[in-house]
């Protein structure tokens, strides 16, 4: 028996055979090339095929994940045309006379050591992606298959590390769990995998010559462990885990259909949050009231071009329309910080959390404003829309929103084009736009709480920053304090305000949300049913 721990990336209870994935010894024979150009034109071909190859896991990882997670398939194939990463191939294949396999992989460590080196967390996590495309070039150039695994029952998957390209093309039906000795739980690979909702543990510490493809395992998702070749007392006791946890699914099922209001009867909306017009399914299959963040820069995310108006129009009206007449908050364009879009041409910035991002593009660049305004006010037609505008930080800002949007009405009525002005509200998550908020509620409809930036702007925390995880707490007095001041200061003017950051889902949290008269909490879909449980569990007449 081996027993080893790690982080969980996504909480479940898996008992089944491993299938362990082990790359290629990485070594890369060096062979005299008589003619370099030759070469170079393997590398261009094989650059080719793996970007047909990344466009086929683009669409795949689409419709499972949505486009915001299949976005680093894009990425991929930029990175593949990336001048000085095909420039330092050629030049070894043409200074040292190599053949292309060589040459590919001894750019590709060179680059990713030098990601890796670097003090950004951003570029670094970019090492592992260049790591990704040159394996994947690599084995275009050799002929190898660049598939999955082949099982013909369910299997548990053991790797020193899963690549988000290896990932997504793991069939779902025959996995189990993975474990990894490597990874990081913000990792693509960590993301897709929740989204998979896929048992896995990363940085497990264990040595892949010690375990066998066929052998029993136990991952706990739980608790951060995995079993190889359990007793039978292990396995009893995890197959009753198992089965404890499918009967919790269950009981959380039966909530269906009932109302989220507490033993004394208050209601609070439970909406869901979603990346794409793809997510709608775990909405309606997660019984959500609603949609309150419905982030809207996956239409802008992975495309070599802005969105047109007609485009983003019939995505907004998929969305009401399925939704059948349940609320739609859709998010303008966030695009910026860690959401890049190359034909935007926003430029390096040194701190892109605090630079031209969200509001600020669409009030610098209104003709992009306009075309998703024009979109969203038709769409409104159709069902139950709501426009919330993002990183609001004073009064003017919103009243020059207004002024767009009225001119945009006026665009549509001269084009005779119908369409519908929707209720309209604010983020809240600069300390900013909450010390102001009593200005901002007498403009908007509501307001919505991100409490993920909020913390981060309020604690003088970067989020991305794993050396700051300790420092790093959403639950800080001041975060509680702003939450209460921007509720009590929306209810004086009889506007609502909902939570769509993660704290709406801190189920530890709920019972003070509900006290604070907070109307709405936006989650995961995952956690609507258990949030409602919560809920329609407590009493707050007597506190």
């Amino acid at each position: 028996m081996i027993h080893a721990n790690g982080k969980s990336v996504y909480r479940g209870i898996a008992v089944g055979p491993i299938v362990v994935l082990k790359k290629d010894d990485g070594q890369v024979k060096r062979r005299k090339a008589e003619d370099p150009e030759a070469e170079i034109n393997r590398v261009n071909a094989a650059v080719k095929q793996a970007q047909e190859q990344l466009a086929d896991l683009y669409e795949k990882a689409v419709k499972e994940v949505g486009e915001s997670n299949a976005a680093i398939f894009d990425i991929h194939q930029m990175m593949l045309e990336d001048e000085d990463y095909l420039d330092a191939i050629y030049n070894t294949i043409r200074t040292e006379f190599v053949n292309a396999e060589y040459a590919v992989a001894v750019t590709g460590d060179n680059f990713s050591e030098m990601f890796a080196g670097m003090d950004d967390e951003y570029m670094k996590a970019r090492a592992a992606d260049i790591k990704d495309i040159s394996i994947r070039l690599g084995k275009c150039l050799s002929g190898q298959s660049n598939g999955g695994f082949e099982s013909e029952e369910p299997a548990i998957i053991v790797a020193d590390d899963l690549t988000p390209s290896e990932t997504v093309q793991l069939d779902k039906e025959k996995i189990l769990a993975f474990v990894t000795v490597h990874g990081s739980t913000n990792s693509h690979t960590a993301i897709l995998a929740r989204m998979m909702n896929i048992p896995a543990l990363i940085g497990v510490p264990i040595n892949l010559e010690e375990v066998e493809t066929g052998m029993q395992a136990v991952v706990d998702g739980f608790e951060g462990e995995v079993i190889f070749e359990p007793t039978d007392d292990i396995l009893e006791c995890a197959n009753a885990k198992m089965q404890e946890e499918q009967e919790k699914q269950n009981l959380l099922k039966s909530l269906k259909g009932k109302e989220n209001v507490t033993l004394d009867g208050r209601k609070i909306n439970i909406y869901a949050n979603i990346g794409s017009v793809s997510d709608i399914g775990y909405v309606l299959e997660n019984d959500a009231s609603g949609i309150g963040l419905f982030r809207s820069e996956f239409l802008y995310l992975g495309k070599s071009d802005f969105p047109t108006e007609e485009e983003q129009f019939q995505a907004y009206k998929q969305a009401v329309q399925t939704m059948a007449g349940k609320k739609v908050i859709v998010r303008t364009l966030d695009i910026g910080a860690d959401k890049k879009a190359d034909y935007f041409e926003l430029g390096k910035e040194e701190n892109p959390a605090m630079g031209y991002r969200a509001i600020r593009i669409c009030l610098k660049q209104p003709e992009i404003f306009k075309t998703q305004l024009r979109a969203l006010l038709r769409a409104a037609v159709y069902g139950n829309i709501s426009i919330m505008y993002p990183m609001i930080i004073s009064t003017e800002e919103v009243k020059r929103i207004f002024e767009i949007v009225k001119a945009v009405q006026e665009e549509l009525d001269n084009d005779g084009i119908p369409y519908k002005l929707p209720e309209q509200g604010i983020m809240i998550e600069t300390p900013a736009a909450v010390m102001i908020s009593d200005e901002l509620a007498e403009l908007v409809d509501f307001f919505s709480i991100g409490t993920n930036d909020l913390t981060q702007y309020t604690l003088a925390i970067d989020r991305q920053n794993e050396k700051l995880d300790e420092f790093y707490n959403p639950h800080h007095k001041a975060i509680l304090k702003m939450i209460r001041i921007v509720a009590d200061n929306a209810h004086k003017c009889g506007k609502w305000v909902g939570i769509c950051g993660e704290l709406g889902a801190d189920l530890t949290l709920t019972k003070e949300f509900v006290r604070m008269g907070i109307d709405e909490l936006s989650v995961a879909p995952s956690m609507v049913l258990k949030l409602r449980k919560v809920i329609r569990e407590m009493d707050i007449s007597s506190d």
